[in-house]
């Protein structure tokens, strides 16, 4: 538990050192794709909340499908404002 937990924390802050990085005019090309790996994600939620005996397993399934949806929503949504900007503008 604890090495996992060290694993996690470590990873979080590799992950964050990595996002700062990214320049501004790869955030969108970035976040599109980070989308497709949130669709993947909602596809394994389906499979744990729906193929396991365990009731927590299931529910812990079911909550990764919430937020899993929550980010990919929220990712185009921010996707297409930022693309939206790029739009040349209607008289």
């Amino acid at each position: 538990m604890i090495e996992n937990l060290i694993i996690f924390v470590l990873a979080s802050f590799i992950g964050r050192e990595v996002i700062s990085k990214v320049p501004q005019t790869l955030h969108t090309p970035l976040m599109s794709g980070s989308n497709a790996i949130s669709g993947i994600t909602i596809v394994g939620a389906l499979v744990v909340a729906g193929m396991v005996g365990d009731p927590w397993a299931m529910w812990i399934g079911v909550a990764a499908l919430i937020f899993a949806t929550i980010n990919v929503v929220g990712g185009f949504l921010v996707t297409d404002r930022m693309l939206q900007m790029f739009k040349k503008k209607e008289q």
